[in-house]
């Protein structure tokens, strides 16, 4: 890789100790002859990434998801400090960070592609999501959600709670508690899941690249909602019958990886995978 020039640490100031970390790594860059900017507002400010050629996020998943649409849209390529409990997407704890960053900096490291959503309402706002995009409604009332596929085909009418539409990245969050399957992340589709559907043989579909899924809903009082990454974007267009469009972006997000990262071995730690014929 070529080596990082132009550097934007963002922290997310609401956790208690990460500004002293991303002040430490702002320095390390400074020193290295690095330009270098710190952001602490969180969510971070509109075009807070414009120019770099990376980020170092310091916090845990939720922080990374909140950036991780901008650094798609700029090619900034990211680095995660996982200061959270999963660290699925931040990869590094502080110790690993510390040791990897002058090494970061210089380029000497690997990116994982990963894929994102494009979710585009009937009024033309376009979000994108790295994890999923959700639809609800905002009380306990079913959902009676329609989804029609690029043909033009009814894929189906889901009586449910309301659908997780998941990366693979996404595919180990909210999909998979709600019984969708994980997904390699290198593998080009999205998964669609009903939550809690009414009919037991509604199970997950796969969808593959550049095939659009629009979603709308019928017969329905209740506002539906349509989130992304978990924060709410879009409310009355699906109940009022005008379908959102949901397919996989263009735009690809450039992850940093750790020295040594496999996949399979994330997921088994993480998940707490267990077995006779597994050995570390």
């Amino acid at each position: 890789m070529e080596p990082v020039r132009k550097l934007v640490v963002v922290v997310n100031a609401k956790k208690p100790g990460l500004e002293e970390l991303g002040k430490e790594f702002f320095a390390r860059a400074k020193a290295a002859g690095r330009e270098v900017s710190i952001v602490t507002d969180y969510p971070i400010p509109h075009a807070s990434l414009r120019g770099a050629d990376a980020c170092c996020v310091i916090g845990g998943d939720g922080t990374l998801l909140s950036v991780a649409a901008e650094a798609a849209v700029e090619g900034v390529r990211v680095f995660g400090v996982n200061m959270g409990k999963l660290g699925f997407l931040a990869m590094f704890n502080v110790e690993e960070a510390r040791e990897f960053f002058d090494g970061f900096l210089a380029g000497e490291f690997r990116t994982s592609e990963r894929s994102l959503l494009e979710c585009r309402s009937a009024g033309g706002q376009v979000v994108w999501a790295l994890n999923d995009i959700v639809i609800n409604t905002n009380t306990s009332r079913v959902a009676r959600l329609r989804v029609v596929a690029d043909s033009g085909k009814l894929v189906n009418v889901y009586n449910a709670d309301g659908l997780v539409i998941a990366t693979p990245t996404g595919s180990t969050a909210y999909n998979l508690s709600s019984g969708g399957p994980l997904i390699h992340p290198r593998t080009p589709v999205m998964a669609l899941t009903p939550i809690c559907p009414h009919t037991l043989s509604n199970r997950s579909l796969v969808v593959g690249e550049g095939t659009p899924l629009y979603v709308s809903a019928e017969e329905t009082s209740s506002t539906v909602r349509v989130t992304a990454d978990g924060t709410e974007v879009f409310w009355d267009e699906p109940a009022n019958g005008m379908p959102v469009e949901i397919v996989l972006a263009q735009k690809r997000l450039q992850l940093v990886l750790r020295p040594g990262y496999t996949y399979f071995e994330l997921v088994r730690k993480k998940l707490g995978w267990s077995g006779n014929n597994i050995h570390e």
